[in-house]
Order: C-alpha cells, then structure tokens, then sequence
C-alpha cells in the first residue's frame, strides 16, 4: 500500500511540474508590444474608452505577447500630474502632448496605467513586470501610476505586485510602482 502512494506522490509531482514549466516557460518567451489596437469589449475597467482614445495625444496600448498570442494588455497615458479621473487623464495627457511638440516630443513624465487585464494566467503580473522595466529604461519617464476602478480586486492586484497606494480619490485610486 505504502509503495502505490508512493508512485501516486511522485505522478502527482511530476504533473505539478510539468503545469510549472508550462506557466514559466511562455514567461520566459513573452514580450513586451506597442499594439495599434485592441478589442475594447475584453476590457473589464474602462470598456467605454474606444481605441482612438487610447492611442491619441500621447496615450498608448501594450501587450504581452507570446507566439503569436496577446496575453495581457494595459493602456496608458502620458502626463506631468497624476489624475483623479478619466476626464483629468484625457485634459492631461493633450497638455503633456501639446507642451511635447513645443519641447523634446518625450510626452511626459509619468506613464498613467488606467486599464489593465488578462487573457492568460499570470499575465497581469507579467505585463506589471515588463512596464516597469520599460518605464525604467525610458529617458523621460519617472513614475509609474495607476488610474484604478474604486474596487477591491483592484487594490489587492496592486499592492500584491509591489505598488504603494498614493490616495484614493472619489470615483478612483491611485497606486504607484517606485521606479
């Protein structure tokens, strides 16, 4: 009897590896893409915001990409203060945008993530992960803030990937990733 849990123990095991090396190895190939677009109805946060607005003055799109497959997605916009609203965001990034062409075109200085979700296990995290590695590179960036839905699950999703609230305002939170 001892030796057949035995051999279960160790099946189970290997099953539980095999589950690992699959999660970590599409981890290790992912990589971080500029998107032209996105489908707007898989955003649980912000479906409303259509792409032209994600992609205009200054605001971006990315993904993580493995193979040929997007598995995370997070919208961002560019801006000099952090915003309380949508509506801060959009006046923001056009000022960060506009004061770009007069300037450097390095649109501001704080990348605001005001969207973020997941096709695949893990990638939420992943997509936090190879943001901030991108923001840090970057010449010009120096914060990475969140324009986050006043909800649980989105507190908890920050502040477990390493961010610090910064305030919580009344239709959003902010949360910030130390650069």
């Amino acid at each position: 009897m001892n030796t057949i849990k035995r051999k279960l123990n160790i099946l189970k095991k290997r099953k539980i590896d095999k589950k690992l090396d699959s999660f970590f190895g599409w981890v290790k190939g992912a990589e971080l893409v500029e998107l032209k677009s996105c489908n707007i109805t898989e955003d649980p946060v912000r479906p409303e915001l259509d792409v032209v607005f994600r992609r205009s003055y200054g605001r971006k799109i990315f993904g993580v990409k493995y193979k040929k497959y997007i598995c995370a997605i997070m919208c961002f916009g560019f801006t000099n203060e952090i915003p309380k609203t949508v509506k801060e965001l959009d006046l923001m990034t056009r000022d960060a945008y506009l004061k770009s062409a007069q300037r450097d075109q390095n649109i501001g200085q704080i990348a605001i993530a005001y969207t973020i979700w997941s096709k695949k296990r893990g990638g939420g995290k992943l997509i936090v992960k190879e943001v901030f590695k991108m923001v840090k590179k970057s010449n010009h960036l120096n914060r990475l803030v969140t324009l986050s839905p006043l909800t649980e699950m989105a507190r908890n999703f920050h502040l477990n990937n390493g961010a610090t609230e910064l305030q919580v305002n009344e239709e959003t939170q902010n949360f910030e990733y130390k650069i």
